[in-house]
Protein backbone atom coordinates (compact mmCIF):
# COMPACT_ATOMS: atom_id res chain seq x y z
CA UNK A 1 0.00 0.00 0.00
CA UNK A 2 1.52 3.30 -1.04
CA UNK A 3 1.13 6.74 0.53
CA UNK A 4 -1.76 7.71 -1.75
CA UNK A 5 -3.69 4.54 -0.83
CA UNK A 6 -3.08 5.13 2.87
CA UNK A 7 -4.46 8.67 2.66
CA UNK A 8 -7.52 7.50 0.72
CA UNK A 9 -8.23 4.66 3.18
CA UNK A 10 -7.97 7.05 6.12
CA UNK A 11 -10.19 9.60 4.36
CA UNK A 12 -12.93 7.09 3.50
CA UNK A 13 -13.04 5.87 7.07
CA UNK A 14 -13.05 9.41 8.45
CA UNK A 15 -16.00 10.34 6.25
CA UNK A 16 -17.94 7.25 7.34
CA UNK A 17 -17.31 7.96 11.02
CA UNK A 18 -18.13 11.66 10.65
CA UNK A 19 -21.41 10.79 8.95
CA UNK A 20 -22.15 8.21 11.64
CA UNK A 21 -21.69 10.99 14.22
CA UNK A 22 -24.13 13.18 12.28
CA UNK A 23 -21.65 15.99 11.70
CA UNK A 24 -21.03 18.04 8.58
CA UNK A 25 -17.47 18.76 7.51
CA UNK A 26 -17.92 22.31 8.79
CA UNK A 27 -19.21 21.11 12.18
CA UNK A 28 -16.30 18.71 12.63
CA UNK A 29 -13.83 21.43 11.63
CA UNK A 30 -15.34 23.78 14.22
CA UNK A 31 -15.28 21.07 16.88
CA UNK A 32 -11.55 20.52 16.41
CA UNK A 33 -10.63 24.19 16.03
CA UNK A 34 -10.03 24.39 12.28
CA UNK A 35 -11.10 27.55 10.52
CA UNK A 36 -13.18 25.96 7.75
CA UNK A 37 -14.70 22.64 6.71
CA UNK A 38 -12.86 22.40 3.40
CA UNK A 39 -9.86 21.08 5.33
CA UNK A 40 -11.92 18.07 6.39
CA UNK A 41 -12.95 17.54 2.77
CA UNK A 42 -9.35 17.43 1.57
CA UNK A 43 -8.53 14.88 4.27
CA UNK A 44 -11.56 12.76 3.39
CA UNK A 45 -10.63 12.75 -0.30
CA UNK A 46 -7.05 11.73 0.52
CA UNK A 47 -5.67 14.95 -0.96
CA UNK A 48 -3.66 16.02 2.06
CA UNK A 49 -1.37 14.35 4.56
CA UNK A 50 -2.64 15.99 7.73
CA UNK A 51 -0.71 16.41 10.95
CA UNK A 52 -0.80 14.03 13.87
CA UNK A 53 -2.29 16.75 16.07
CA UNK A 54 -5.26 17.10 13.69
CA UNK A 55 -5.72 13.31 13.63
CA UNK A 56 -5.75 13.20 17.43
CA UNK A 57 -8.24 16.08 17.55
CA UNK A 58 -10.49 14.23 15.10
CA UNK A 59 -10.27 11.02 17.15
CA UNK A 60 -11.18 12.94 20.31
CA UNK A 61 -14.04 14.83 18.65
CA UNK A 62 -15.55 11.63 17.24
CA UNK A 63 -14.61 9.51 20.28
CA UNK A 64 -12.66 7.03 18.14
CA UNK A 65 -9.62 4.83 18.41
CA UNK A 66 -7.15 4.96 15.54
CA UNK A 67 -8.17 1.47 14.40
CA UNK A 68 -11.59 2.87 13.42
CA UNK A 69 -9.88 5.26 11.02
CA UNK A 70 -7.18 2.99 9.67
CA UNK A 71 -6.45 -0.73 9.58
CA UNK A 72 -2.69 -0.88 9.76
CA UNK A 73 -2.76 -4.56 8.76
CA UNK A 74 -3.34 -3.27 5.24
CA UNK A 75 0.19 -1.80 5.13
CA UNK A 76 2.69 -4.21 3.61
Amino acid sequence: MDKKDILKEFGRNLKAERNRAGLSQEQLAEKIGLSYGQVIGTIERGETNTSLSVIVSIMNALDLDFEKLFDRKLIK
